[in-house]
C-alpha cells in the first residue's frame, strides 16, 4: 500500500510541475516526490495527447483541417501552460545570444523573451500547427497520443546521459538528475505504447536523430542539461515525429 502511494504522490506531482491539469495539490509534495516525477512526464503527454485529439475530433466535422488542428494545438499549450515552449524560447535566445557557457546560462535564466526566442516560437509552434493541420484525419489522434508521450519520454532520457548544468538554486533542480534503469523503463514504455496504435516507426528514427542532436550541442555547448534543455528537447522531438509521420503518411 506504501508502495502505491508512493506512485501516486509522483504521478501528482508530475501533473502538477509539467503541466496545468486540475489535480489536488494537498497533501504537500516533498522534494522526494519530484524526483520521482519525471518519469511519469510521458504520461502525463498521454493525458494531454488525448486531450488534443479528443478537441481535433470534435472541432473537424465543423471546422476545416487548419482551424481544428489549431484548436488542439491551443488546447495543449492551456494544459501545459506552456511550459515546454518557455524552455524553447528561452533555449533559443541563449545559444543564439549567448558566446560563453555562463553567457548562455545566463540568457537563458532571463525571464524576458528576446529575438531569438520569439523567432523560435514562432517556428516551432506554426509548423506544429500546419503539420497537424496536414496529416491524414485516420491517424492524427494517434500521431498526436505518439507524439506528446515519446518526445516527453526522449526528454526524460536527455536528463539521464548528461549531468545537470546549473547549481542548486535552480527551480528545476529537484526534479532533475539521473533515474533509476526501472524508472527510465516506464517512461520509455510509456513513450512507446502510443506506437501500437499504427503510427509508422519511422518516426521514432526521426525523434532519435533530433534527441541525438541535442545531447551532443547541449553537451558541447554548455557541459550538461538545464530545465529549458529539457523543454526544448520536448518540443523539438515532438515535431520531428509529426514532420515524419507526414512524410511517411
Amino acid at each position: 500500500m506504501q508502495r502505491l502511494t508512493t506512485e501516486v504522490r509522483a504521478v501528482l506531482a508530475a501533473a502538477v510541475f509539467f503541466s496545468r491539469l486540475p489535480v489536488p495539490r494537498r497533501p504537500l509534495l516533498d522534494a522526494a516526490d519530484l524526483r520521482r516525477a519525471a518519469c511519469y512526464w510521458p504520461l502525463i503527454g498521454l493525458v494531454v495527447g488525448a486531450a488534443m485529439g479528443t478537441c481535433w475530433a470534435a472541432a473537424r466535422p465543423w471546422l476545416a483541417a487548419p482551424v481544428a488542428a489549431g484548436l488542439a494545438v491551443a488546447v495543449g499549450v492551456l494544459l501545459t501552460g506552456a511550459l515546454q515552449e518557455d524552455g524553447f524560447a528561452d533555449v533559443c535566445d541563449g545559444f543564439g545570444g549567448g558566446a560563453t557557457r555562463e553567457r548562455v546560462l545566463a540568457i537563458m535564466q532571463d525571464s524576458c523573451v528576446g529575438s531569438y526566442g520569439m523567432a523560435g516560437l514562432v517556428v516551432m509552434v506554426g509548423l506544429r500547427w500546419q503539420a497537424m493541420a496536414a496529416l491524414p484525419g485516420a491517424i492524427l489522434p494517434a500521431t498526436v497520443l505518439a507524439a506528446q508521450a515519446a518526445s516527453r519520454a526522449w526528454a526524460v532520457a536527455l536528463m539521464a546521459v548528461l549531468p545537470y548544468a546549473r547549481g542548486e538554486g535552480s527551480r528545476a533542480r529537484p526534479v532533475v538528475g539521473r533515474k533509476s534503469a526501472p524508472r527510465l523503463a516506464l517512461a520509455a514504455a510509456t513513450g512507446l505504447a502510443p506506437f501500437l496504435l499504427g503510427v509508422p516507426l519511422p518516426a521514432l528514427g526521426a525523434a532519435a536523430l533530433v534527441w541525438l542532436g541535442c545531447v551532443l550541442w547541449f553537451g558541447g555547448r554548455i557541459g550538461g542539461y538545464t530545465g529549458d534543455c529539457v523543454g526544448a528537447t520536448q518540443q523539438v522531438t515532438e515535431l520531428a515525429i509529426l514532420l515524419a509521420v507526414l512524410a511517411t503518411a
